[in-house]
């Protein structure tokens, strides 16, 4: 009985690493794409600001181009030290999980 209940606690344990693990793996792929996305924003954001300024624009509808790509401009390197923070907090689970691993076999 108590190796049932043992060994049912340490797959209950594992589980839920493993599910911590899919979690920290989702998490890494959003940042991803949100780090991409806002990079293709600063793109579009930069070319539209050219564009006004090579037109002519109104200055404060140009001013206002400019605070719009200098808001996406900023979101970047936010998302890189989410980024980090995320894999750290991957890289550290796939080491308990590791570890776990091979003080069982």
């Amino acid at each position: 009985m108590l190796r049932v209940l043992c060994a049912f606690a340490f797959l209950h344990s594992r589980m839920a690493t493993l599910r911590n693990l899919k979690i920290k793996m989702s998490t890494c792929k959003r940042i991803v794409k949100e780090l991409r996305s806002y990079e293709k924003d600063v793109e579009k954001e930069a070319a539209k600001t050219a564009d006004m300024k090579e037109k002519g624009a109104d200055p404060y509808d140009l001013k206002q181009q400019e605070n719009v790509l200098a808001e996406s401009r900023m979101m970047v390197p936010d998302c890189h030290k989410r980024l980090e923070a995320a894999l750290a907090d991957l890289k550290a689970t796939l080491a308990e999980l590791k570890e776990a691993i091979e003080q069982r076999c």
